[in-house]
């Protein structure tokens, strides 16, 4: 998640109710209630709409390596990287991909909590119940004609601790490629979601290299995405190492301004006050300033990143027509530079759809580049 470096030692990541210690992306909210912060001083209105800034264009194309065809794509958030599916919001659905389909969505990303499902000690076997599971959520979305990212999430230790747990991580992704060693090709792997802490773009590279080995042995040709430190905010690009591989395929997160997309947070202390509008000058400049980030990006590396979280926070308190225009104007910026995006999230947490229906014009706003490659 993209966050200033004070905002980052504010954070708070243990889950209220969680076991063992379990800890949560930034991006992912507590699980268990909490009360409604104070509202903020009434705030300077915003433009009524800023999306309009940006025109979408296609897709662009990389000179080294491949783009992934994301389209238009929602992160299944809050569902299989809990410590239990249903601990963080309801279970998936076997209806919910024809459903995101029929939205005209494109893509899911899937985060699944496989460290948590696993054996300690070698071969770190993967509880064969889960990866059924998991294997099963994959082949829904596969037949309702979605691509699907598979992203090992919520690795807390391996954040803490690279070094003692890269044979871990390396076994993890082993049974998790010979598993889908088979997939249709529309299914990608991330190999770990947010570096942080002490996993830093520095000691990356002893981390995923091996685990990439190995998904190499069975999927030579499956795309991999990687994302940087920091919570793989844009700052991260500068000096993401990427490996000599043409199937990977870089990827960033995007959540400013932190103060409006996470106002209201409980699991960000201190929470952010309610009452931050988005779209005012310094907004807008703060974006234009980030997508010449990624251009210039594409420009040094000749690789074509997509943003793999964006969002605002749906609680009480913070207006639709806000996060209405957050969503539009995120996905036509980013695509106004060639740019796919991947939108936080579903329905468990800052929700896209509520019960049975849609939050209208949520996924209207939505926007993607003209093509997909």
């Amino acid at each position: 998640m993209k966050q200033p470096l004070a905002l980052i030692s504010m954070l708070a990541l243990c889950v209220a109710g969680c076991s063992g210690g379990a800890t949560a992306s930034p991006s992912t909210p507590a699980p268990a209630p909490a009360p409604s912060p104070a509202p903020g001083p009434t705030p300077t209105p915003a433009p009524t709409s800023t999306a309009a800034l940006y025109t979408p264009v296609a897709a662009a194309h990389p000179t080294a390596g491949i783009a992934l065809p994301l389209g238009k794509c929602v992160n299944m958030g809050n569902h299989l990287e809990a410590p239990n599916e249903g601990d963080w919001g309801r279970a998936i659905a076997e209806d919910d991909f024809t459903i995101i389909k029929a939205a005209g969505f494109t893509s899911v990303r899937l985060p699944v909590r496989f460290s948590g499902h696993a054996s300690t000690a070698a071969p770190f076997t993967i509880d064969a119940a889960f990866m059924t599971r998991v294997r099963h959520v994959v082949d829904l979305a596969t037949a309702a004609g979605l691509n699907v990212i598979i992203d090992l999430h919520n690795y807390d230790e391996l954040m803490a601790d690279p070094d003692g747990n890269a044979v871990r991580f390396a076994g993890l992704w082993k049974q998790i490629a010979t598993t889908f060693a088979s997939a249709p090709s529309t299914v990608w792997f991330e190999l770990i979601n947010e570096p942080h802490d002490a996993l830093t773009n520095a000691r990356l590279p002893s981390v995923i290299t091996p685990a990439l080995a190995e998904i190499r042995k069975t999927n030579p040709t499956r795309p991999v995405i990687v994302g940087g430190e920091g919570y793989s905010g844009i700052g991260s690009l500068a000096t993401l190492p990427m490996p000599a591989d043409p199937y990977v395929v870089p990827t960033f997160h995007y959540y400013d301004p932190f103060q409006f997309t996470h106002q209201g947070a409980t699991w960000v202390t201190p929470t952010p006050p309610l009452g931050r509008v988005f779209g005012g000058t310094a907004d807008i400049a703060e974006i234009d300033r980030n997508l010449q980030t990624v251009r210039d990006y594409i420009s040094r590396t000749g690789r074509v990143p997509f943003v793999g979280e964006y969002g605002a926070n749906d609680v009480a308190g913070v207006p639709v027509s806000e996060r209405i225009n957050y969503y539009g104007t995120i996905t036509a910026a980013y695509a106004s530079v060639g740019v796919q995006s991947c939108a936080w999230a579903y329905t468990n947490t800052f929700r896209l759809r509520d019960g049975d229906h849609w939050i209208p014009g949520m996924v209207e706003a939505i926007r993607t580049t003209t093509t997909l490659q």
